[in-house]
């Protein structure tokens, strides 16, 4: 079974990855806006051993998704829009031809712990998503709390942490931090985003 799972570059979605591994053939996938390049989840993804892919999406997305932070002056509904879209752009497959030699998909995954606030995937998006692109949505980390994933991450992996801003990742906040300094400058960056550490995985233990 053929598995695509969104992908930055992170601790999350590389156990989430591992942990699939066993039933699925498992592509990690990162969604781009097409903002900033995502070598370093391709990086992260070689140094674990699973093949990699970017998948592009739609830029008003993002567009929209600044909007509502600046207006909002906190992050969490944008990046839940952009979220969303990811998923449902991965589901949907028109990216299939371009991926290396995946030519059909089973499942579409994430990375979303139980302890997340944003982003999520509620049950009722989890079950249209399945209906209408026939896929099955998997979150493997979604019952595991964070205590358990750090000591998962520690036994298993080799990660570099530090201060999203300076931690090279492939994820939405990357582009989205980037549209915003854009329109808004750089002080609305400061506002809009708290301070908080960010993983990348450098390879495997």
């Amino acid at each position: 079974m053929d598995c695509a799972l969104l992908y930055s570059g992170g601790k999350d979605s590389t156990l989430a990855a591992l942990l699939l591994d066993p039933f699925y053939d498992v592509t990690l996938v990162s969604g781009s806006f097409g903002v900033r390049d995502t070598e370093p989840a391709q990086e992260s993804a070689t140094a674990v051993g699973f093949d990699h892919t970017t998948v592009g999406l739609d830029p008003d997305v993002a567009h929209a998704a600044v909007e509502q932070m600046y207006d909002d002056g906190y992050p969490r509904n944008g990046i839940q829009q952009v979220h969303e879209h990811a998923v449902e752009t991965v589901a949907r497959g028109d990216w299939l031809p371009d991926a290396g030699g995946l030519d059909t998909l089973d499942a579409v995954a994430d990375g979303t712990r139980r302890d997340d606030r944003v982003p999520t995937i509620e049950r009722p998006l989890a079950q249209s998503v399945e209906d209408r692109f026939g896929v099955d949505y998997l979150a493997p980390l979604s019952g595991i709390g964070r205590g358990a994933i750090d000591a998962m991450a520690a036994d298993k992996l080799v990660v570099e942490s530090g201060p999203s801003a300076e931690i090279p990742k492939a994820d939405y906040e990357v582009e989205l931090r980037t549209l915003l300094r854009e329109r808004y400058g750089e002080g609305a960056v400061a506002d809009v985003f708290p301070e908080h550490t960010q993983s990348r995985v450098q390879g495997l233990r």
